[in-house]
């Protein structure tokens, strides 16, 4: 019987266990009992590409091969979603665009720049979006802007760069953005070079605090909806990287089911006319 004809092995509560101690270690995702079928499901299709017969000969593989880095990637990238769409939460969009950004403009005129950060962009639509946004707000003409995209996927990554979507990708982009943003070829969107010019994107692991700390200071960090998949002690870890690679007032705006409440009292949260987003305290270093 060929490999491809072999039944899936069942994961063991050691499995389980070693494999997600293993990808805690990595990048701080919490794979918990319940989610044993999905690791299950989806790390079968890593085995099956390596000719590997079961999760503990996995295992030693991600653990003492000398492809185990690349592996590991692999393996974390096949248990994420990445699923997103540009112009996702509009109500935190305005109060970026009508609020934040009035506010950077008056506390950095004497730098005349403007760095942005989507902290797990998956495939580019939320830092092409607020690429997007600085230019329709028209405030920062002859600025230095920046917006730069992480993620810990390289695959979601070559697609950000690439920066062509399918319609379901713009299905909440408000058609004068469509038009003035966008060039369509064939069914699919392409970014154009005036948003794109803004934008770059890097691999990172925002659990590795040493390339983190490597980053230049932002005035605004988005991480929405990443940190839902990390345990206490991980977001920890994140929020103490983001404080150190804000301004002192730059903002960090979390998905709308995130709170920082019981996590860390590094922040002050702030009451704007749009939504409610964490800051920096001015006097912080």
């Amino acid at each position: 019987m060929s490999f491809d004809d072999a039944p899936k092995p069942p994961m063991t509560a050691d499995e389980l266990r070693l494999l997600s101690e293993l990808i805690y270690d990595h990048c701080g995702i919490l794979v918990r009992e319940d989610l044993r079928f999905l690791l299950e499901r989806r790390l079968w299709a890593r085995m099956r590409a390596l000719d590997l017969p079961d999760f503990l000969t996995y295992y030693r593989y991600l653990r003492f091969d000398p492809g185990r880095r690349a592996e590991l990637e692999a393996a974390v990238e096949a248990l994420t979603t990445n699923e997103t769409y540009f112009f996702r939460e509009p109500h935190q969009l305005k109060a970026f665009r009508e609020e934040l950004l009035p506010l950077r403009v008056n506390e950095r005129a004497r730098v005349r720049r403007l760095r942005l950060w989507s902290a797990g962009c998956s495939t580019g639509e939320e830092a092409y979006t607020l690429a997007m946004l600085v230019l329709e707000s028209g405030l920062f003409g002859g600025w230095e802007i920046e917006v730069f995209g992480s993620d810990i996927s390289r695959k979601v990554l070559a697609a950000a760069r690439k920066g062509v979507y399918s319609r379901n990708a713009l299905r909440e982009t408000p058609p004068q953005m469509v038009e003035r943003y966008f060039t369509a070829d064939a069914g699919r969107w392409a970014v154009k070079d005036e948003a794109r010019s803004l934008v770059s994107f890097g691999h990172l692991n925002l659990i590795d605090e040493h390339m983190v700390a490597m980053l230049a200071r932002f005035d605004v960090v988005f991480c929405r909806n990443v940190m839902i998949y990390l345990d206490l002690p991980a977001r920890r870890r994140v929020l103490k990287s983001f404080h150190g690679r804000l301004w002192p007032g730059g903002y960090l705006l979390l998905g709308h089911s995130e709170s920082l409440i019981h996590v860390t009292a590094d922040y002050e949260l702030v009451h704007l006319k749009n939504d409610l987003v964490y800051r920096k305290p001015l006097l912080a270093i």
